[in-house]
């Protein structure tokens, strides 16, 4: 695999990722009521606790993809 490959291969990764962490983000916030209530009975959480699971989850998927593939494809094009 050459470094344009890879390249290539880290920004669609960085646009997919961007496009599955703004999906989610925009579910969350207009679907919130619906997914506390499946996700309550689903997995056996305190509703309250809920809201602040989904912020941390969101967080921790965006700092993911700034580590494993914003970072790399930018590293990557500067070097090119």
């Amino acid at each position: 695999m050459t470094i344009e490959q890879l390249t290539t291969l880290l920004g669609w990764c960085t646009a997919i990722n961007i496009g599955i962490l703004a999906f989610s983000a925009i579910a969350v916030v207009f679907m919130k009521d619906f997914a506390v209530k499946i996700h309550s009975s689903m997995f056996g959480i305190d509703p309250t606790n809920l809201p602040s699971t989904y912020f941390q989850y969101l967080g921790n998927y965006k700092i993911a993809i700034i580590v494993f593939n914003l970072a790399p494809w930018i590293s990557l094009k500067l070097m090119t």
